[in-house]
């Protein structure tokens, strides 16, 4: 039971630091007004929001009632809660990404930008587990002004009557949205990456594209007898 609260916990404190960051973000676009960012703007921002997401949810996998003891089952729990939501991140910009090119490179007001690249997404998820790993070893790394910042903000709005409400809600849904593809991505490793339990997958439309042919060579010879 206490691993399902922690992990609905951490559903909680993704809402929570995804709506302080976005404060953040709007913050720096206003800041920068309304030109596209450019491919090593976006990365810089990413890192730095990766980063003390992976700092924030490793100061959360510290024992309540010792702040110098880590449970070892939440940070292996935390670890794979971030893997899975770094590849949804992943997942989600290479969409972007395949939407703006088919667009021409318009965008739209919803997508401001669509700067990916592969080898830097891939290089930016192995780094922030490999920081979530470090920290595991070196507990005192994760501790600094910044990430102790956003880890008090993160308690006192969950503490926030209204506003905790709302984001327990939100983190629920978060989290829910965590376990599905969790769930397929293991149902795909344990099938093997084969669709169908490997069989190939028949064309529906075979059997009924011959008997069309069949049917209208049938035709033909009655019209052709005629």
């Amino acid at each position: 039971m206490e691993i399902f609260d922690f992990v609905f916990r951490l559903g909680v404190v993704f809402a929570i630091y995804g709506f302080l960051w976005g404060i953040f973000d709007l913050g720096i676009r206003m800041l920068t007004g309304t030109r596209p960012r450019s491919m090593p703007e976006t990365y810089l921002l990413k890192i730095v929001k990766y980063f003390f997401l992976v700092d924030v949810t490793f100061l959360f996998c510290f024992d309540d009632t010792s702040v110098n003891l880590v449970v070892v089952n939440q940070v292996i729990i935390a670890g794979i809660i971030l893997l899975t939501y770094f590849i949804g991140k992943f997942k989600k910009s290479q969409n972007k990404s395949v939407l703006f090119t088919m667009m021409g490179g318009r965008g739209l007001p919803q997508m401001p930008n669509a700067a990916f690249n592969l080898k830097l997404e891939v290089i930016l998820i192995v780094a922030s587990l490999a920081f979530f790993v470090l920290f595991w070893f070196f507990p005192e790394f994760a501790t600094n002004p910044i990430s102790r910042w956003f880890h008090d903000s993160i308690l006192n709005i969950e503490d926030t009557p209204f506003f905790g409400f709302i984001f327990k809600v939100i983190g629920f849904f978060f989290l829910l949205n965590l376990i599905v593809k969790m769930m397929n991505g293991i149902t795909f490793l344990l099938s093997g990456g084969k669709i169908q339990g490997g069989r190939q997958v028949q064309n529906p439309f075979g059997k009924e594209d011959q008997q069309n042919n069949d049917n209208e060579f049938v035709d033909y010879e009655e019209v052709d007898e005629s």
